[in-house]
């Protein structure tokens, strides 16, 4: 257990790392005439690869330390279901 946990935190690590690499400014629109202006629908997609990184970095954390609990507590909530049937 201890070493699955000591895995999930270098995987952490070098997750949290590697972001900033992700992140790209967004050039500065163009002010001279003619030349297309950046769009403005792009979005903010640095952003959302951050929040689904640390997304699924919590759901493996929290898998890692509590998986049995979770799994027993499904495996009861579904007996319990199929008893009251």
């Amino acid at each position: 257990m201890l070493t699955r946990f000591l895995a999930l935190l270098a995987t952490l690590r070098a997750a949290l790392i590697a972001l900033p690499l992700l992140h790209r400014a967004t050039p500065p629109p163009s002010r001279a005439r003619g030349r297309r202006e950046t769009r403005p629908d792009r979005g903010d997609v640095p952003g959302w690869v951050l929040i689904t990184v640390m997304t699924a970095a919590l759901v493996v954390a929290l898998w890692a330390l509590a998986g049995e609990a979770f799994t027993s507590l499904f495996t009861d909530s579904i007996n319990r279901v199929r008893q009251a049937g």
